[in-house]
């Protein structure tokens, strides 16, 4: 009898230490949502402000992404900040410093455009230990230091789009290049990787990716390498940049040395406008509507922070007039909302967006 009591006794403390190991390991591998939710539960009718932090501050595309953000905020009467770097060389250890400001501040919520997938790491997972939600947007935190990511468009619709582009600028035969922002940006380094993947198929087989440059989102030297693309490839025929700054630099460039090289990737209609048409330099490119991303985020952050989500496959939130969306599962294991595909702006319709955005 003795002996079976104490047989029972260590099943019992087997049973707990397995189950308190495998939350341990749970906690870790991506389950830190109801965990977290749990510890905030008690503090969400004590709303606190929700921060949006920006990787760059000097373009439209920036500028209208806060737009966004700041126009779903006052509607529904939240209190929130729009932080954004002053220098391009300085941005990742001024978003950690907003991180760690809006953590002690007990934030509702982080949203943020990290420089790179594992620079802000560290206090996003402070961050999240701590109570506050997190999501990022336009460029995805790593998994394990995001509770979701808003993503602007889908990484293989992207990289379909910019591949069909150039195969009908070159007439599916040529040199082409990429002028990227960083090469640490990881949604750049995303779409790209798909851009080589998708070149596998046979119809893109006369197409020769000669170079990939990186302007660094600052447009002088965006201009710069676009030069120099410019005179290391006589028989260079198309740039695709899929980032704003570059593209408005590419054009530029390219308008300003008389080349016959074509242009398309992701750019501003407002700051394009002067570079489409016939005889110029780019005749269609792409984007998403930078303004409905920055409210997406908005109406995710609120969600995660009131409850209605908490960022796993399945969940779904209501986005005002943008209607409601469901979470799914991204590249990368984490999770994402899409905003929709890109749009193509060419001359029929580049006078109606111009004053837009």
């Amino acid at each position: 009898m003795q002996r079976r009591r104490m047989m029972k006794m260590h099943l019992k403390a087997a049973v707990f230490l397995i189950l308190a190991l495998s939350a341990g390991l749970l906690a870790g591998c991506g389950t830190r949502h109801a965990t977290k939710k749990k510890n905030a539960e008690a503090d969400v009718e004590a709303e606190g402000v929700y921060g949006m932090i920006l990787s760059s501050s000097d373009d439209s595309y920036t500028k209208s992404l806060a737009e966004g953000f700041k126009e779903v905020m006052d509607k529904e009467g939240k209190t929130y900040t729009i932080e954004k770097p002053k220098k391009a060389a300085t941005a990742s250890q001024f978003q950690n410093t907003k991180i760690a400001e809006l953590t002690r501040e007990k934030a509702s919520c982080i949203a943020i455009a990290p420089v790179s997938p594992d620079a802000q790491g560290d206090a996003l997972k402070a961050a999240m230990d701590a109570g506050v939600d997190v999501l990022s947007f336009d460029t995805a935190a790593n998994p394990d230091s995001r509770e979701l990511f808003v993503n602007q468009t889908g990484t293989r619709e992207i990289a379909e789009t910019l591949m069909d582009a150039v195969l009908d600028l070159t007439e599916a035969s040529g040199e082409w290049a990429v002028l990227s922002s960083s090469s640490t940006a990881a949604n750049q380094n995303e779409w790209i990787g798909q851009m080589k993947e998708t070149m596998k198929d046979k119809k893109y087989q006369g197409l020769k990716l000669v170079e990939i440059a990186y302007g660094d989102d600052q447009y002088q030297r965006a201009y710069d390498q676009t030069k120099s693309l410019l005179l290391s490839y006589p028989d260079l025929e198309v740039i695709c940049a899929p980032t704003t700054q570059g593209m408005k630099a590419a054009a530029a460039a390219i308008t300003d040395t008389g080349s016959k090289v074509k242009l398309t990737g992701f750019g501003l209609p407002s700051e394009m406008a002067d570079y489409v048409g016939s005889g110029k330099c780019c005749s269609s490119f792409y984007l998403w509507n930078p303004v409905d991303l920055g409210k997406l985020t908005a109406y995710a952050s609120i969600a995660l922070h009131d409850g209605t989500m908490t960022g796993d496959v399945g969940d779904s939130f209501d986005a005002g007039d943008m209607g409601a969306f469901t979470v799914t599962q991204a590249a990368d294991d984490g999770t994402e909302v899409i905003v929709g595909y890109p749009y193509k702006f060419d001359s029929s319709n580049i006078d109606e967006w111009k004053d837009v955005f």
